[in-house]
């Protein structure tokens, strides 16, 4: 929705619009770019962006967003109208994503936030449309943006230089909520445009009138007009109301003719007096309209105000021919937020609170969208009558979905005043929790669960709230809590049966956590599993067979483990409903290839769970981990590091948990360190071993982590400790799930070099007890053999290890394998085999850029009397410029010379848009390019194939 382009206010705004038109320049030339705009109220924020973009490309996809503080709570619902997301849109790509919208908010379970999956449906949107043409959007009053749009624009502002996409924002300097000023302060360290429009001076203010009335002000005027301070919608709309009236004379000069007592006192005064131009039927259905907030629906409006639309249509054609309203779509809006507040607040407050709890009934008695009616609720500021309760209980799964902080304030405001118990009390009661749990407000959900099963008497309510306050407990990281709460509900004497399943189904992951106890933690799983297929439940089966997965996972029992997967998903089928588990399962079921060796098939894994993911809509917030862990394994050191990808944009701290933390760190700390990168080491060491390790979960997340520092006291001369360090990870707890025969060949080898032999043969009997343990032997026999041609100095084993490694995989261990096998060759006079095994280790470390790697095995050589052969050095690897660009770069870039999306690469690569952006910025700065278009230029200069 574009602002009624008025008389001018952007008199005396010249530096101000030159940013702007620098903007829309760049963009012309696709280079993206973010302006913000700051300033009072009816300063002409809107007006300057509406000059500045008069210039644009007709072609180009445009898109204007207005906030408003009835709708701050509904998320996303600012960027939505940006991006004009909704049914029964013109444009094919809108339409689709209002569809994938609407389909995902249908499948999400209870409990479930639809604002992460609103995001990336959105983000691809954008895609899209930058895609197929430069695209402009405009975030109008961005200081009632709610959280989820905020977070949005800041993942799209992060990703600029990417896009041909000019974000503008524009925002009252105060009062400033904290997320809104995070999103500021990002837009100016990012050099992003700064515009801080002030009051326009005197001489200017002058200019504006003349441009009004047309006649320069006289005298009286001139001070009349003083009293807008500047402002130029005061200034405008005064102006207005004097020529309503007939009161401005041009003589040659224009000057007034009525007293000060016959004008409007205040800016509220002079908007509310806009509506004397018009009848007063159309002022009272601007009245009504109001009520709604500063966009409405024609239908919600013939809703509450008992008439049919034809019987509005002349008032609203009225208002909108005076500039009191704008078209929108199938919508209207108010043309500036401070006329529909003046408006809003000429009714008395008593009168509104009735009129809002008045309009809430009418539109919930003829199912209107529940974020209307609960927009209206909130709002009347009371509790309704027993019908909003009713209302409440029966909307509060959308609700909590769509808008769960919104739900929770309503229902906590009906709880209160709801003082008898019974069904009604009961259900709201289990409804506020599914909010809260929604919102991620799980302390509260926990406090208001506890306090409801006091005096609960419905078995249904009461075994759901037992349920979300388990959950509530394992969000906080009480998992004592959680098994006490199971107890409690287990041990109820009417437990539903489907309740009883998905409650024991919660019991196995938490009773490893806390006992260790894996015969107890398999039964449990296994009693879980026959109750979820007594009673049917899916979810509470395939939960149950996870649990057995991990139990097995656990005694190295990897194939059958792997079984239980496969019938975990065959148990969810397709059913919408189960697709967050259903991905759940594809994921782990990555880890569980790996733990087998076969990592073809894991890759193949990877590539399954994220073609499920697009198919589905859900966002990828859990693929990224494993895959990078993944992606070390095999060697693909950059590809790990780009799964890994920061976004500044916030918008993984609003998606991830916070246990991949350690594998962020972990994986990107040990690659950093063999690359000695390590300034960069340095950092996510500290920032990882800041976290705490609190459970079960912690410790075994922790392994990259753990294994990165002992590789940086090993490089500062501090083998002693660094051996000390890794021995850390033999002492493996009880249920634990730490693949600890990863790390013990590098245990070994320090072992030896400090003159422990008896640390060094612990660790390689530590393996060895890993080997046995595998049903089918893999990764830990491979890690064994290893270990005992360290510990013995036999090339035998290790030469075993070297042909696994280069049959199977993994590919980082091959080259730490042939250095290893190149030493005790070296030891037994085997000078040739030696150098030929140093020269291939060396080799496969280069394509890792694993320069500490060369180092170390270049020194335990050359203590032997073995150097490298004359072809085994390389040249330096190219760090910029089209050779610097690693074969996957190089595919993105030929994709992005192509002219696809981020989301079509993303799709057609199998990757998560986040990894596809961490390329392109990583392909930007190498080709010290500025843009896409300067990527299309270097492909085309390379012969790229279009």
């Amino acid at each position: 929705m574009w602002p009624s382009n008025r008389p001018p206010q952007w008199v005396g705004r010249a530096a101000e619009l030159a940013v702007l038109h620098r903007a829309v320049a760049d963009l012309r030339g696709g280079l993206g770019s973010v302006v913000w705009v700051e300033g009072e109220p009816g300063i002409g924020k809107s007006s300057l962006v509406v000059e500045a973009l008069a210039g644009a490309d007709a072609t180009w996809n445009t898109g204007w967003g207005m906030a408003d503080q009835l709708a701050g709570r509904l998320p996303l619902r600012v960027m939505l109208d940006c991006l004009q997301v909704r049914p029964g849109s013109a444009d094919a790509r809108r339409a689709h994503a209002a569809e994938q919208l609407r389909k995902r908010q249908l499948s999400l379970p209870e409990g479930s936030d639809a604002s992460a999956t609103g995001m990336e449906v959105l983000a691809m949107l954008v895609d899209e449309l930058c895609a197929a043409a430069p695209t402009v959007l405009v975030l109008d009053d961005v200081q009632w943006a709610d959280e989820a749009s905020l977070l949005i624009w800041h993942q799209l502002a992060a990703s600029i230089d990417q896009l041909p996409l000019l974000l503008i924002a524009t925002c009252r300097p105060t009062p400033r909520r904290p997320e809104v000023e995070q999103v500021r302060a990002a837009v100016k360290r990012r050099g992003g445009g700064l515009v801080e429009l002030g009051p326009l001076p005197e001489t200017d203010v002058a200019v504006l009138v003349t441009e009004l009335v047309g006649a320069p002000p006289g005298q009286a005027l001139r001070r009349l007009t003083a009293q807008a301070a500047g402002n130029p919608l005061y200034v405008r709309e005064l102006v207005d109301a004097l020529v309503r009236e007939r009161a401005v004379q041009v003589r040659p000069s224009a000057e007034i003719s009525l007293s000060g007592e016959q004008l409007p006192g205040s800016l509220t005064g002079v908007l509310t007096d806009r509506l004397s131009s018009v009848q007063p039927e159309t002022a009272r259905t601007l009245r009504g309209a109001a009520l709604l907030g500063g966009r409405f629906a024609v239908t919600d409006l013939a809703v509450v105000l008992r008439q049919p639309v034809s019987g509005l249509a002349a008032s609203l054609q009225e208002a909108v021919s005076a500039g009191i309203l704008a078209g929108s779509g199938d919508e209207l809006v108010f043309r500036h937020a401070l006329i529909r507040q003046a408006l809003y607040e000429g009714i008395p407050r008593s009168l509104r609170t009735a009129l809002h709890t008045e309009a809430a009934q009418q539109l919930a008695a003829v199912a209107a969208d529940a974020l209307t009616v609960a927009q209206q609720l909130s709002a009347a500021g009371r509790p309704g009558a027993n019908w909003a309760r009713e209302w409440l209980i029966e909307a509060a799964p959308a609700l909590a979905a769509r808008a769960p902080q919104l739900a929770a304030e309503l229902l906590r405001r009906e709880l209160d005043q709801t003082s008898d118990g019974g069904p009604i009390r009961d259900r709201l009661a289990a409804s506020l929790v599914w909010a809260l749990l929604a919102a991620g407000s799980y302390q509260e959900a926990a406090g208001q669960a506890s306090r409801a099963l006091t005096t609960m008497t419905d078995p249904v309510s009461r075994a759901e709230t037992s349920w979300m306050l388990t959950r509530a407990l394992v969000s906080l990281g009480d998992s004592h809590g959680a098994v006490a709460t199971i107890g409690r509900a287990l041990a109820g004497p009417d437990l539903p049966g489907l309740w009883h399943a998905r409650i024991l189904a919660l019991l196995p992951m938490l009773q490893r956590v806390v006992t260790g106890d894996l015969d107890a933690t398999e039964e449990t799983a296994r009693r879980a599993l026959r109750v979820a297929e007594e009673v049917g439940d899916a979810s509470a089966a395939a939960h149950a067979l996870a649990d057995l997965w991990l139990t097995l996972g656990v005694r190295r029992d990897h194939a059958a483990a792997i079984g239980y997967l496969d019938r975990a998903l065959s148990v969810l089928g397709d059913d919408p409903v189960h697709q967050d588990m259903h991905l759940y399962i594809l994921t782990i079921r990555i880890f569980a290839l790996q733990n087998l060796s076969q990592w073809t098939q894991a890759e193949l894994g990877l590539r399954q769970a994220r073609e499920f993911a697009q198919r589905t809509g859900i966002p990828d917030r859990s693929t990224w981990a494993n895959a990078a862990v993944l992606r070390y394994w095999l060697g693909q050191w950059d590809d790990a590091l780009a799964e890994l990808g920061s976004d500044d944009a916030g918008a993984d701290g609003y998606l991830r948990e916070r246990w991949p933390s350690l594998l962020i760190h972990g994986v990107t700390a040990l690659i950093a360190g063999h690359r000695e990168e390590h300034a960069t080491a340095e950092a996510e060491l500290k920032a990882g071993l800041a976290l705490p390790i609190e459970n079960l979960t912690d410790r075994e997340n922790q392994d990259f982590l753990v294994a990165a520092h002992a590789l940086a006291l090993e490089q500062q001369g501090e083998s002693g400790q660094a051996m000390t360090r890794l021995a850390t990870m033999m002492t493996r707890g009880e249920g634990e799930m730490t693949l600890v025969h990863q790390w013990l060949p590098d245990l070994v080898r320090l072992a030896l070099a400090a003159g422990d032999p008896q640390l060094a043969r612990r660790a390689a009997q530590a393996c060895a007890v890993e080997a046995a343990a595998e049903t089918r032997p893999a990764r830990a026999a491979a890690a064994s053999l290893r270990c005992r041609g360290l510990l013995e100095s036999d090339p035998g084993p290790l030469r075993e290890a070297v042909a696994h490694y280069r049959a199977v995989g993994p590919a980082a261990e091959l080259p730490a394998a042939l250095e290893d096998l190149a030493v005790v060759l070296a030891e037994r006079g085997q000078q040739d085999e030696a150098r030929a095994a140093l020269d291939e280790a060396v080799s496969r470390f280069e394509a890792m850029q694993a320069r500490w790697d060369i180092r170390r095995a270049e020194s335990r050589l050359r203590a032997r009397g073995i150097r490298r052969g004359p072809r085994g050095r390389r040249g330096p690897r190219a760090t910029s410029g089209w050779a610097a660009l690693t074969p996957t770069e190089a595919k993105v870039a030929g994709l992005v010379a192509r002219g696809a999306s981020t989301t079509d690469i993303a799709q057609g690569m199998f990757l998560s848009r986040r990894t596809v952006q961490t390329y392109i910025s990583r392909i930007l700065t190498k080709l010290d390019a500025k843009s896409r278009v300067e990527i299309v230029r270097e492909a085309l200069r390379q012969g790229v194939e279009m």
